[in-house]
């Protein structure tokens, strides 16, 4: 028996009922020979892990455009944030920890540069809109390595494919990092939003505060162990019903005065003109593009659109912004 049989078997006598076996996946695009050492979920996580795309978050928004400081976070850390809350809240679980890291670790590989505001400007843009849940499939699938993708199983690419609030993932580790994916981004945007001086906890209404707890570290403890609490030998993940509509509250509170803040986000029309601009110019010189792309569109069908798409959403802000100064600015002006 490898390694890899005894740790399936180790998931039937261990996980709970309702987690999703690694031997019972529904598989794989393209069939392939099995590791004799990981589990499929477990390859999944390394090879999001070790994929281009994942190293790209470290150099695109999460919610501050290229934030004066080094402890805001990125998309990368984000990524991180929810991968460790989901883990904890799959291990108290019994479910399978291994999904939901890979699942977690790959929701927003999609991600355009400059955060929401490039993904709503792609979306303006490009005639079948854009969405980075399913660009983040898009990576996986069909754009990672050289156009093979990475080949991943069913379970995770559901996951990633639903992890946004009106998502409906097939597995309940896809429901874990949904709901992970809001504990984190709310509670971590609280604090970038403190730490840039947008808010003070004080600022917090204290219907919130009473029920969620009055600093970022009480919160995420609060809603984590809630989610245990009320999901403990369930088939769905929850919250009480108290504390989801804290956490409802406390996001429409965070798009009133961080998402929405002209102070945070007057550099959003910016970038979003920027992006806008990315794309027109690139539609008319396709040359420009990378050997990759161009082949999508010639060898592959894809249409002109789709292809510069693909292109600008996979760019860093720095790159983004490189491209730009190099398209847009005379050489004399640019510093």
């Amino acid at each position: 028996m490898t390694i890899r049989e005894q740790l399936e078997e180790r998931e039937t006598t261990y996980l709970s009922v309702y987690a999703a076996l690694s031997r019972e996946t529904k598989g794989r695009k393209r069939s392939e020979a099995e590791c004799d050492i990981r589990p499929v979920f477990q390859r999944d996580r390394d090879r999001i892990l070790h994929c281009k795309a994942f190293r790209r978050l470290k150099q695109k928004t999460q919610v501050f455009l290229l934030p004066k400081g080094d402890h805001y976070r990125t998309r990368l850390t984000h990524t991180l944030e929810v991968s460790q809350n989901a883990r904890t809240i799959a291990k108290a679980l019994r479910l399978n920890e291994d999904l939901v890291e890979a699942i977690a670790l790959g929701h927003d590989l999609g991600h355009t540069p400059f955060g929401h505001a490039g993904e709503r400007a792609l979306n303006e843009v490009c005639p079948s809109g854009f969405r980075h849940n399913e660009q983040s499939v898009r990576v996986v699938e069909y754009l990672e390595r050289q156009g093979e993708g990475l080949n991943l199983t069913w379970e995770v690419r559901d996951g990633i494919l639903n992890h946004k609030t009106s998502g409906k993932p097939g597995t309940l580790e896809g429901e874990i990092v949904r709901l992970s994916d809001k504990i984190a981004y709310i509670n971590h945007d609280i604090d970038d939003a403190i730490r840039g001086g947008l808010l003070k906890e004080d600022d917090i209404p204290e219907e919130f505060t009473r029920v969620l707890g009055s600093s970022t570290r009480i919160r995420l403890d609060t809603m984590v162990h809630n989610v245990i609490t009320n999901s403990m030998d369930c088939p769905k993940i929850q919250m009480s019903r108290e504390v989801a509509d804290a956490l409802a509250g406390l996001r429409r509170f965070m798009f009133a005065n961080v998402y929405q803040n002209p102070a945070a986000k007057g550099e959003e029309d910016k970038a979003v003109n920027m992006v806008a601009n990315l794309y027109e110019y690139y539609t008319r010189h396709m040359e420009l593009l990378p050997e990759q792309f161009l082949e999508m569109a010639e060898k592959k069908g894809e249409t002109r659109e789709q292809v510069v798409c693909d292109y600008i959403a996979g760019m860093t802000d720095t790159y983004a912004v490189k491209k730009f100064q190099e398209y847009f600015v005379p050489e004399s002006w640019k510093i």
